[in-house]
């Protein structure tokens, strides 16, 4: 059992933990919610004593072993992905080194060696070392890295390949209970779901900080909120914590007001009586009114605020790519990529994994030079970049204010203070060194400097990591009203389905473009599977040429997994229009202008816009 008592800690005015007490069972999966800087990161570093307390004890009873997995790491390494990976298992990753340089020192000669390289293999032999390799190229296969990859230096992979070997290695280690700090931030939609699937079996226990609702939804069954140095439990996964706060704020509002309309009672009778013959009385009230224990309501959290400005048009072509080719070395990436992305379009960027997609998006930003083909931007295209490694774009050794203003040195001070405001950075906070800041204030920094750029082009490459859960749906509400192009990589499946409105993927076969958001994709791709079409190049949902001549098929029929793909769908239109009429029937309980009235208004949106995306992905499957 994990024992966390009476922790307090402050940055600053800042409380982080104010006297915050619980006890976290082996077998717990609990789900860590809150505010970016809320906490949440601290209290995990605190539990793996990395982190120093102000006041109060962590204590970890009996046997148990507890890993952490952190946010972000270097991960400085000469070894081979898969010996790296070994290594987690200590005695083989050590006694496997070893092995290695006895082995060298034996093939120049040093007959010395022979002795004590006879006594390692023994050990080895004795550690069933082919059953630690077979588990560890387990571990990295689901994890996305191919058998080829497995001998690849560590040193040269980029930092989102680093991390999932060290989640690797954390996972090898058979731990008794896990610290997660947002393990999926750099895990592309298959990994994903392969972890979670690898949590939903397992049999330990984890705290787990995480922003995708689908992950605690599915993972945890308790979750601790963070807010203002206060936890609180809920028994049950994220959508049970979202509705038990909403009646426990509804119960705490009708409270405060009762005991609001009766103080004001009791003070206009005290008021009334107090200088009469029933003075006496009045003042016994007095003193009762006093030892009431008033009942206060929580400030609304603080929210990102904030609007693109109407940007300048540009040209009908925003973006022309033609037969783009890039290779690493001897290994080629792709070739042949040619796709044009016009005005107006919120394009998508999706591919299988290990298919190139991060290093097509770097060519497309002048990242990496072009080796093949051309990559063309329009008429008064001014586009500007949001980039996913956060660590490479900041200086560490500027505050935020300083990183902004060297980077938008065409806004003045008091517009750079103004949008970081809209950001939750205050006065004092945009004094803060970028180094000491967590992933989520990291992202927002970067992207008050995008914003500030007055674009009408946007590369955006994974924008909602480490945000919270409400920051992004903010930042996706505003993206939505962006009047400009954007082509963006997200592995958050229900931000790349709410906001793009067309889906590039790069596959063996080259780009393939499909109309509509991500539902709408992986309903053409059904369909076209089912119908059997196979086409290469530029393909628009099942056409050939980018421009609309539509693929015709020699098959009438469809297949069952058509069949099957449609009364999905169906069943889904089927239970929103029944979400939307029950919704709408409330409507006739509920007071304007109340909260309750505003909660059903924006959940109604939200079941329409869901059944509109839906209604469009059901029309694709029939064309």
């Amino acid at each position: 059992m994990i024992q966390l008592r009476d922790l307090c800690l402050s940055f600053g005015t800042q409380k982080v933990f104010d006297h915050l007490s619980m006890n976290v069972n082996p077998d717990q999966r609990l789900g860590l919610v809150g505010r970016n800087g809320s906490g949440k990161s601290t209290l995990l570093k605190a539990i793996d004593k990395t982190q120093h307390l102000d006041e109060g004890t962590i204590t970890i009873t009996g046997k148990m072993t507890v890993a952490y997995m952190p946010q972000e790491m270097v991960l400085a390494s000469e070894k081979s992905i898969l010996e790296e990976a070994v290594s987690s298992y200590k005695e083989v990753g050590g006694l496997r080194e070893r092995a290695h340089v006895l082995e060298q020192q034996i093939a120049a000669g040093d007959n010395n060696a022979l002795e004590e390289y006879s006594e390692v293999s023994h050990r080895l032999s004795e550690l069933n070392v082919d059953l630690a390799i077979a588990e560890t190229k387990k571990m990295l296969l689901g994890l996305g890295f191919k058998i080829e990859q497995f001998y690849t230096p560590v040193a040269s992979l980029s930092v989102g390949w680093q991390m999932r070997i060290v989640l690797a290695k954390l996972l090898l280690q058979k731990a008794d209970f896990y610290l997660f700090d947002e393990p999926t931030n750099h895990l592309d939609i298959v990994a994903k779901d392969w972890f979670l699937e690898f949590l939903r079996y397992s049999d330990f226990g984890f705290m787990l900080v995480c922003h995708d609702k689908y992950f605690l939804d599915e993972l945890c069954t308790t979750i601790l909120e963070l807010d203002r140095g206060i936890g609180t439990l809920y028994y049950g996964n994220y959508t049970y914590y979202e509705n038990e706060k909403e009646q426990r704020l509804a119960a705490l509002r009708s409270a405060y007001e009762q005991q609001r309309k009766e103080v004001e009672h009791k003070e206009k009778i005290i008021a009334k009586f107090k200088s009469g013959t029933r003075s006496k009385q009045a003042k016994s009230m007095e003193k009762q009114l006093d030892k009431i224990e008033r009942i206060e309501l929580p400030d609304d959290p603080r929210a990102m605020r904030f609007h693109f400005k109407p940007t300048e048009r540009s040209g009908r072509i925003v973006l022309e790519v033609s037969n783009l080719g890039f290779s690493f070395g001897d290994k080629k990436i792709f070739e042949g990529v040619t796709f044009s992305i016009e005005r107006g379009e919120k394009v998508g960027l999706v591919a299988p994994n290990g298919m190139g997609k991060t290093t097509l998006f770097n060519v497309i930003c002048g990242k990496y030079k072009q080796q093949v083909g051309t990559v063309n931007f329009g008429h008064n295209v001014k586009h500007t970049i949001f980039e996913q490694d956060q660590t490479k774009v900041l200086d560490p050794r500027k505050s935020i204010i300083e990183e902004v203003l060297d980077n938008c040195y065409n806004k003045t001070e008091a517009e750079i203070r103004g949008m970081l405001g809209s950001f939750l950075f205050g006065k004092e906070e945009i004094q803060k060194k970028t180094k000491s800041l967590s992933g989520g204030e990291k992202n927002r920094v970067s992207m008050v400097k995008v914003i500030l750029q007055d674009a009408n082009f946007m590369l955006l490459d994974e924008p909602t990591n480490h945000l919270d859960i409400t920051s992004k749906e903010i930042l996706l509400r505003a993206l939505q009203q962006y009047d400009g192009t954007m082509l963006f990589v997200s592995h958050d499946q229900d931000f790349v389905n709410q906001l793009a409105n067309r889906i590039i993927e790069l596959t063996p076969d080259g780009i393939h473009s499909y109309v509509g958001n991500y539902e709408a994709f992986v309903a053409q791709k059904h369909g076209a599977h089912a119908l059997g079409l196979s086409s290469h190049g530029e393909t628009e949902g099942v056409v050939v040429d980018g421009k609309g001549g539509t693929v015709k098929s020699g098959k009438e029929d469809r297949s069952d997994a058509a069949k099957r793909e449609q009364q999905n769908l169906e069943r889904k239109i089927a239970k929103l229009e029944s979400d939307i009429e029950r919704i709408q029937c409330s409507f006739a309980d509920l007071e304007y202008g109340t909260p309750e009235f505003d909660t059903a208004q924006e959940e109604l949106l939200k079941k329409q816009k869901e059944l509109k995306d839906i209604e469009k992905a059901w029309e694709a499957l029939q064309s």
